[in-house]
């Protein structure tokens, strides 16, 4: 599959009504919680400028709008995702300092050095070129800005068969890396990495929450799980083989911090 389809393909999936039912407010592990312990560690300010990479539905930004004041733009490759938040945005009543557009996280549509920080949770791992995004992402900060990610870690060939698939690519998992290659590819990008932390709890966390949203649909909306062509039957399986591998260190979960020089 070539990298737009794919991107193209992420994009339908993240902005789809079943994901939504399945993940619930906040798409990515440790949920909002884990969102504000990295917000508290990127030193924004009410005049701070922020950019949310991949902010699908706005959670993450408009959380960030409303909590530190701060003026958040918004870019996501689904369309559906940017007419959403900018709607959630709206009936927040923060639409004066949360801006979404539709982008490529690989060639942002933003001149250089405009932002004080940069956050991106749970989306480097799905981008087909990973060096070209933090190359990107360091372009758009100011020098001094700072750049907060979380993101699901794998040890690509302890992953099994099942978490080896498109569809475990979609779900962040096929194409995730280690902590350290996350760090390595800011690194090459020119920024220093402040901070690394492990959160594989997070993980097991919402692998349950999914199991739990998963098995009360198949009661409940059946129809509407087969409309999505979610085969129930084949998921469960891969949920299992997810939980294990946090279990035996294969997958994990991660927030990292980093600066670009002055």
């Amino acid at each position: 599959m070539s990298d737009d389809r794919l991107k193209a393909c992420c994009a339908a999936a993240y902005s789809s009504d079943v994901v939504a039912l399945l993940l619930g407010e906040s798409y990515h592990p440790g949920g909002t919680a884990l969102t504000r312990r990295l917000a508290d560690r990127l030193a924004l300010s009410a005049q701070s400028r922020v950019l949310d990479v991949a902010s699908g539905r706005g959670t993450t930004a408009l959380l960030l709008a409303d909590i530190h004041g701060v003026r958040v733009d918004g870019v996501d490759y689904s369309a559906a995702n940017t007419t959403l938040a900018q709607g959630a945005a709206q009936a927040a009543g923060l639409s004066e300092r949360a801006v979404f557009v539709t982008g490529d996280a690989e060639h942002l549509p933003y001149a250089d050095g405009v932002f004080d920080a940069v956050v991106c949770e749970c989306a480097l791992c799905t981008f087909p070129d990973k060096a070209k995004a933090a190359v990107e992402f360091a372009r758009v900060l100011r020098p001094g800005g700072r750049l907060g990610i979380t993101d699901v870690t794998a040890v690509p060939d302890r992953l099994p068969p099942e978490l080896s698939t498109l569809g475990a690519r979609i779900a962040c998992i096929a194409d995730a890396r280690p902590t350290t290659e996350y760090a390595d590819l800011l690194t090459a990008a020119g920024l220093r990495t402040i901070i690394a932390e492990r959160h594989d709890q997070a993980m097991i966390r919402m692998i349950d929450q999914i199991e739990a949203r998963l098995n009360l649909l198949r009661i409940t909306a059946p129809a509407r799980l087969a409309e999505a062509g979610l085969d129930t039957a084949a998921a469960l399986p891969v949920l299992k083989a997810a939980r294990a591998a946090v279990t035996d260190g294969a997958l994990g979960y991660a927030l990292l911090t980093a600066a670009k020089p002055r």
